[in-house]
């Protein structure tokens, strides 16, 4: 089971920059680069709560979560 990040999406839709965003919810670039090439462990819920705000969206258009690999076998069958 994983949670994919898919900010780099959301930022598609919203036409904002890494960089941008970055400045409006302050935290560095470097950190939001890791949260969205997908290898964060972990995220603050102030962070997820000012990338919300920022992109007002919900947390579920971040992160998704992709259950395990069998219960994907077992929907296919």
């Amino acid at each position: 089971m994983t949670i994919r990040v898919t900010l780099d999406r959301v930022l598609l839709d919203k036409r904002m920059s890494l960089t941008e965003l970055s400045e409006r919810v302050g935290v560095t670039l470097a950190n939001l680069s890791i949260l969205k090439t997908g290898k964060a462990k972990a995220v603050r819920f102030s962070t997820l709560e000012a990338l919300c705000r920022e992109l007002d969206c919900q947390p579920g258009d971040i992160l998704v979560f992709e259950g395990r690999e069998s219960d994907k076998k077992s929907e296919a069958a």
